[in-house]
């Protein structure tokens, strides 16, 4: 899609609040999270979108009743039977508004501690808030150390304690020679652990080779984890011809879909062997998704997301030196992302994450545009659901399947039982949504570090306006996010 394609109006100048949507019943910031109401025409829950009232008690989701129901006016908080007490915030979205879960985006490179000049937890958390993004998981690489051991996640999570907008997980990593460190990451909170299959393009991330592959399945099988694996396999890539100069096509060669297609299929074959969980990290060759089905038919537990530029952008409109584009694997052809539509339309992709994965602008090698020497990356955590929702629209797709890619879908993969839905009992994250207000992508009004992205100038639809965080407004001002763990709700 040229950014030229993509309709839209104004950009929001906090990223949370635009300054022109009407006050209605705006909560202020010190709005206790035990008594909040938020009504809206439009609540999009797993049981489909209706009118509803979504009662808020101690930063989680204690009922989702009629909108004019009770509960609005006053509820007993033993009880529940709308008696006696009136709650101190009642928020009614404006008519334009949609009430979403609060995306998870499982799928974020922060990069701090050791390259926070590329990212940091303030920076991506702020520009995940701003995109409706209330939980992430950080990769374990691109940080210094790697999250390769539970000492590098205690490290990990002291960068990251009181600099949250967003409550925040970790994945680790399984790297050639670590697996007795392993046991400790799972034991200390780690989601899983995440594999590459080809140079990672840091040297303290290597990449495991077809045995280690195998022994890291086996390993997560026993301790009841979960493999992610960046698949790409680095014989077929090797034998492509190498990436260089301003042309797309280039890069685009060197890094074929047999390439995915022969690392999925290996990794197919080793969770089959071992009984392990494993998961494929950013599809972007649709040949691949014929394999994913035979598995899933048989039974191997395997699952698999894509990315919004994989769906949104294309191939033959990246322009000669756009370096902004590249990513690993590569944003494919048009007809290749058409095949990815309908692989999450059939539920053979689980979900939609960004991969954000920026870096300063001179790694980009903007001033040649050369597509071989630039680092590969899309920043676009803010950008995720107008993008999705953007091209969603245009192939008959509703909010519901977005948020089922973008919220649930995520939140079910990683085992966030309390993410992903507007539920009793799950935790009180929310967003208010504008699917038909547009907006013109401006990269200085984003909140991640370097204002570089493929997406600026183009025009997209549906505004975030007000983002919630447990029942909390989140402001931007203070970080008030919460570092997650395996198999807990919050620390």
């Amino acid at each position: 899609m040229p950014a030229s394609d993509v309709p839209a109006s104004g950009v929001p100048a906090s990223g949370v609040v635009p300054s022109d949507v009407p006050p209605s019943d705006v909560a202020p910031s010190d709005v206790a999270p035990a008594d909040l109401v938020i009504r809206a025409r439009r609540v999009v829950t797993p049981d489909g979108t209706r009118p509803a009232a979504v009662r808020v008690r101690q930063g989680r989701i204690a009922e989702v009743g009629p909108f004019d129901g009770d509960q609005i006016r006053g509820g007993d908080q033993g009880s529940g039977t709308g008696a006696g007490q009136d709650w101190t915030a009642v928020v009614t979205l404006a008519d334009d508004e949609v009430l979403l879960p609060g995306l998870v985006d499982t799928h974020v490179h922060v990069n701090e501690p050791g390259r926070t000049d590329w990212e940091g937890f303030a920076s991506a958390t702020r520009a995940a808030a701003a995109g409706g993004i209330t939980t992430i998981i950080d990769m374990p690489l691109n940080s210094i150390p790697p999250t390769t051991n539970a000492e590098a996640l205690r490290v990990k999570r002291e960068a990251a304690a009181g600099n949250v907008h967003v409550d925040v997980g970790f994945w680790g990593g399984a790297v050639p020679g670590n697996s007795r460190q392993v046991p400790g990451l799972v034991r200390d909170g780690a989601f899983g652990m995440k594999v590459f299959l080809i140079d990672s393009g840091v040297p303290e991330f290597p990449p495991l080779d077809p045995a280690g592959l195998t022994a890291a399945m086996e390993q997560a099988a026993a301790l009841g984890s979960l493999v992610l694996v960046h698949a790409e396999d680095a014989a077929a890539v090797g034998s492509a011809p190498p990436a260089g100069g301003r042309g797309y096509d280039s890069f685009l060669r060197s890094r074929p879909a047999a390439a995915e297609v022969a690392a999925i299929e290996a990794v197919i074959d080793a969770a089959r062997r071992t009984g392990a969980r494993a998961h494929v990290l950013h599809l972007s060759a649709a040949d691949a998704i014929g394999p994913l089905a035979a598995a899933r038919r048989d039974g191997v537990r395997i699952t698999a997301e894509t990315c919004p530029h994989y769906l949104a952008l294309a191939a033959e409109d990246v322009p000669d030196g756009a370096t902004e584009y590249k990513c690993c694997p590569p944003i494919r052809e048009r007809a290749n992302a058409g095949r990815l539509w309908a692989a999450l339309r059939d539920g053979i992709i689980d979900c939609v994450v960004s991969d954000h994965s920026p870096c300063p602008p001179e790694l980009k090698r903007r001033g040649g545009g050369d597509f071989g020497a630039a680092w590969g990356g899309i920043s676009s955590v803010q950008l995720a659901l107008p993008v999705v929702w953007t091209q969603a629209r245009r192939r008959g797709f509703a909010l519901d399947d977005v948020a089922g890619w973008m919220a649930a879908g995520p939140a079910r993969m990683a085992g966030l039982d309390g993410k992903g839905a507007i539920a009793p009992g799950h935790d009180a994250d929310l967003v208010a949504f504008a699917p038909d207000e547009g907006f013109v992508v401006d990269p200085a009004r984003l909140y991640h570090r370097h204002p570089l992205t493929p997406y600026a100038g183009a025009r997209l639809d549906g505004l975030v306006r007000r983002t919630w965080l447990r029942g909390r407004p989140v402001s931007g001002d203070r970080p008030e996010g919460r570092l997650l763990a395996r198999g807990e709700r919050a620390s």
